[in-house]
């Protein structure tokens, strides 16, 4: 394994990647490094205070861990198709007593410059971005500090550009990914590439350490990954159900129905593609759904929470990865060493 890894206290080569919401909780991250592996806080869509206390909340424990944010790169929507799409969901937001006409466009950084002030100010051992690349001034301030940096990429240029802009360590995602895609160009879906093939070729661009993302869910698919140039893997999807997870009911629920669902990488919810177990929401928005991040994540999200709240699988955001059948409801340390049980 890379000497960064090994710095900063990873043992085994699974680490527990962040999903931003619910799901990932200090008591997740906390597992991953008691399974010998390392775990990432998910600073999106928090404020700094939320932040602020799950870092002490994890750092309490007295274990390596990392925090990934979302690097500014703003697609703003275009007013009229917003307009057009709140109008179009205003049924399914109607069921909740909720009027999505009325909704303003809202485009935020997410907090940026306070949660990067927040973590030189108080550093942690590993910090990633994910959605873009910051400055290059962040990224010094940052290792200066002694944080590594972990930067999301999706593709070879992106690896390229990333390692110029001076990062410790590349997580390489591919689309068979869960959630939202770490691509840089949100408007222009990554190609389906099979993650060994994508992990080669950026290889040939950089000499970086490599931490391979994107529908691993098995011990084969870690060994797979690691064969293919990875220093270690990062799973989530398959830690959706673990018991240390903070996923919703429903969305547990969908996790484990026996009913075949396949997964879509969709735009409905956000703005930005993102791969969900298809529902009603995706299979009717899908296609009408304009581009524009986050301003449709706003508009979306108080139709998602109350339906969340409601036990309602077809209006909310089902995050999963194409392995999301290999989901199971046990400990996290029991699925990250059954998946580390080859390596």
């Amino acid at each position: 394994m890379a000497s960064p890894l090994t710095d900063v206290g990873v043992e085994t080569p699974v680490l527990a990647a962040p999903m931003a919401g619910s799901p990932t909780t200090p008591e997740l991250v906390v597992a991953a490094a008691g399974a010998g592996g390392f775990g990432f806080l998910a600073g999106g869509y928090k404020t700094v205070e939320a932040l602020e206390a799950q870092i002490a909340r994890t750092r309490s424990a007295g274990v390596g861990f990392g925090v990934n944010l979302f690097a500014p790169n703003p697609s703003p929507v275009d007013p009229t198709a917003f307009r057009a799409f709140a109008h179009a969901i205003a049924p399914e937001a109607r069921a909740y007593g909720l009027d999505t006409t009325r909704f303003p466009v809202t485009e935020d950084d997410d907090h940026w410059a306070d949660k990067v002030d927040l973590l030189l100010s108080s550093p942690v051992p590993v910090v990633s971005f994910t959605f873009g690349l910051p400055e290059s001034g962040i990224v010094d301030a940052l290792r200066t500090a002694g944080t590594l940096v972990v930067q999301t990429v999706t593709s070879p240029v992106e690896a390229r550009a990333a390692a110029e802009a001076g990062v410790d360590v590349l997580a390489v995602q591919a689309s068979a990914a869960g959630g939202h895609l770490g691509t840089w160009t949100p408007q222009r879906t990554p190609p389906a590439v099979p993650l060994p093939d994508l992990l080669r070729s950026v290889r040939k661009e950089v000499s970086l350490p490599l931490v391979a993302a994107g529908g691993i869910a098995t011990p084969h698919a870690v060994t797979e990954a690691l064969s293919a140039g990875a220093a270690a893997v990062m799973v989530g999807t398959v830690l959706l159900r673990a018991d240390e997870a903070g996923t919703s009911a429903p969305h547990r629920a969908a996790l484990a129905d026996p009913a075949a669902r396949e997964t879509v990488v969709t735009r409905a919810f956000t703005g930005r593609p993102a791969r969900a177990l298809r529902n009603e929401f995706t299979d009717r928005y899908g296609d009408v759904a304009p581009y524009g991040y986050p301003a449709l994540h706003h508009l979306t999200r108080s139709m998602r929470s109350a339906a969340a709240a409601a036990n309602d699988a077809e209006r909310i955001n089902l995050w999963a990865g194409t392995g999301y059948r290999s989901a199971t409801a046990e400990p996290a340390a029991q699925i990250l060493q059954r998946l580390a049980s080859r390596a």
